[in-house]
């Protein structure tokens, strides 16, 4: 302890120490440590809101000395980005871009081998792409603006003459995305009572050569009460998004027709038609218990639907074309038309039946037409998948070994090469259908009917019949009689010159009738077939038909090989009302209906072009 009392106490201790003593020390520390604490704080890392702050100093500062050139090319850019982006949004949502045919559709089948699994992408990105407002619609205005394609079937005025077939929406995932592509109809299904899964995978073969497909899906469904929930839904959010709320009563007003829109596709000048169809484990020889199963799909489905398509033609279901006999097709048909009288809506759907294109031979055809009038139907599908196999196209060609493999499949064939049996099928039923049902009771009597109107009856082409001198005047002449106003919507439309059904067709002939008269906003069309709105009025009245009623004129819709907009002039100047696409649509596209549309814009304006230079 002396020793180091001593060291402190020395020269060099002191001198060491500084002179301070354990106060000052002390003091020293705490400035020290403050002064310490002070750096730490200068050299801190600076903070997110410090970095924006220096960052918006610093480009304010180059700005203010960066050169005007900088600055318009800086502008340049952005405005170029903008642009390019809405031109792009604009040209892919637009059906009449190129895109979807030559890259969209190519690179669906690249990614996908399978068609069905293609099929189903197909369905997934639309509906996807719809609930973003960034799906594929139809811009022009065309067909609500022009009318030039206007038609009326069952009471309403739909905007064009082309729908979509069954098959696309099986479950009714995307009515309304298949809406916009720009078709007047679009059908669903078909719905069979209970859900099924169909034939086994892969059921779905392509044949590019021939722009065909061989499907044998055997009526896959996830059921009637899925698909009606589905539409339900839809008609739900159509009553909130205008303003009528969620409750039951505002899904009533909406089926009820008091929103201003058919109650199924919930768009003015469109239908929706619903395919039904029975179970596959329900026996073939029980016909009260395939009865039963349509009837269950339109307690279900029919206060959703505008029309009602009833499916006894898919070749892919056993048993089910046995059905197209008259004796048990009347008795389906007659529950059916029953069970949609009963519908819980005011206005209630229209019915008819899809019959198959092989069930072609004159006894079969008067059958079904037999059984048409007796059940009360209001129209026929001509047309679905064939089990034969038509010559290619050019008959010539050579299929390729892959495709030739692929005709081998069992199931439905569909292509273009079904239009010549699809037109020739239209005439048929056309010419069937426009005689009235025979009276039993009058049938051993004399005839005591004109024979200016027993005449057209005899020749399906209308060559022998006095009132139209050629085949194009006899199908305006069909078509005048479907331009009665069965609804306010269509009694609007028929005072106003939107039909100019004859420029439809493509013989010169037949514009003739139309550039003299036009429908009267006086009185709607006449239902008799001597005399029409769309022809020039008779110098003389018409005489008085025999009858005291003349029976409602059945509907046709035609689908089967219509590839073209010139393909879908012939089937409406054959006698059908509405033309339905499937395959075209596969290798098309989403714009197929806008080109087909299109085409016939042509075909019409080359036919007046021809007929005025003439």
């Amino acid at each position: 302890m002396k020793g180091a009392r001593g060291l402190l106490r020395s020269p060099t201790a002191w001198k060491l120490s500084g002179g301070f003593n354990r106060c000052q020390w002390r003091t020293i520390a705490r400035q020290s440590q403050r002064h310490l604490s002070l750096q730490s704080r200068t050299h801190r890392r600076p903070t997110a809101r410090t970095q924006i702050s220096q960052l918006t100093q610093r480009r304010n500062a180059s700005s203010d000395t960066a050169p005007t050139g900088t600055r318009l090319k800086n502008f340049i850019y952005g405005t170029g980005i903008i642009l390019v982006t809405a031109f792009g949004y604009l040209y892919i949502t637009d059906t009449r871009a190129s895109i979807h045919q030559w890259l969209i559709v190519p690179t669906l089948r690249l990614l996908h081998s399978d068609p069905e699994e293609a099929h189903h992408a197909g369905i997934r990105y639309i509906k996807a792409l719809y609930d973003f407002n960034l799906h594929p619609r139809e811009r022009s205005k065309r067909d609500e603006e022009v009318g030039d394609l206007k038609i009326e079937v069952f009471g309403h005025v739909l905007n064009n003459p082309i729908g979509t077939s069954a098959g696309i929406d099986k479950n009714a995932e995307i009515p309304s995305p298949l809406f916009a592509l720009g078709p007047a109809i679009v059908e669903v299904g078909g719905a069979t009572p209970h859900p099924q899964t169909g034939n086994p995978k892969p059921r779905v073969f392509r044949i590019p050569s021939q722009n065909a497909l061989i499907n044998r899906y055997g009526l896959n469904s996830e059921g009637a009460e899925h698909v009606a929930m589905q539409l339900r839904e839809r008609v739900r959010h159509y009553a909130y998004a205008n303003g009528l709320g969620l409750e039951p009563e505002s899904e009533r007003q909406v089926l009820d027709g008091l929103a201003d829109v058919p109650p199924g596709s919930l768009m003015p000048g469109r239908l929706l038609a619903v395919q039904i169809a029975k179970n596959k484990t329900t026996p073939d020889n029980d016909i009260n218990a395939i009865a039963n199963d349509y009837v269950f799909c339109v307690d279900h489905l029919a206060k959703y639907a505008d029309i009602l398509v009833v499916n006894v033609s898919s070749p892919n279901t056993p048993g089910l074309r046995d059905l197209q006999a008259t004796a048990p097709l009347t008795a389906i048909l007659s529950a059916v038309v029953d069970a949609a009288k009963l519908c819980p809506r005011k206005t209630k759907p229209a019915v008819m039946v899809k019959v198959s294109p092989d069930e072609d031979s004159d006894a079969q055809i008067e059958g079904i037409c037999s059984a048409v009038w007796a059940s009360g139907v209001d129209g026929v599908i001509v047309g679905n998948t064939t089990k034969k196999r038509p010559d290619t196209v050019p008959t010539s060609y050579v299929v390729p070994a892959k495709d030739q493999t692929a005709l081998t499949e069992t199931g439905g064939y569909s292509g273009p090469q079904m239009f010549g049996r699809t037109l020739d099928l239209v005439k048929r039923y056309r010419s069937r259908l426009d005689q009235a049902p025979v009276d039993d009771s009058t049938s051993t009597a004399p005839s005591s009917t004109p024979a200016t109107q027993s005449a057209p009856r005899e020749s399906p082409t209308g060559a022998s019949a006095p009132v139209s001198p050629n085949s194009a005047e006899a199908s305006a002449e069909r078509d005048a009689q479907r331009l009665k106003p069965l609804t306010d919507e269509a009694a609007k439309d028929s005072r106003q010159p939107l039909f100019k059904l004859p420029e439809r067709h493509t013989s010169p002939e037949s514009l003739e009738g139309s550039s003299s008269s036009a429908p009267t906003p006086t009185a709607p069309p006449p239902k008799s077939t001597s005399t029409s709105s769309l022809a020039p009025p008779p110098t003389s009245p018409p005489p008085k038909s025999t009858s005291t009623s003349s029976p409602e004129q059945k509907v046709i819709f035609a689908t089967g090989g219509i590839t073209n907009g010139e393909q879908c002039l012939e089937i409406l100047n054959a006698g059908a009302s509405v033309c339905q696409t499937y395959t075209a649509m596969m290798y098309g596209g989403v714009g197929t209906v806008t080109r087909m549309k299109s085409e016939m814009r042509e075909a019409m304006k080359r036919a007046k072009s021809s007929k005025t230079s003439s």
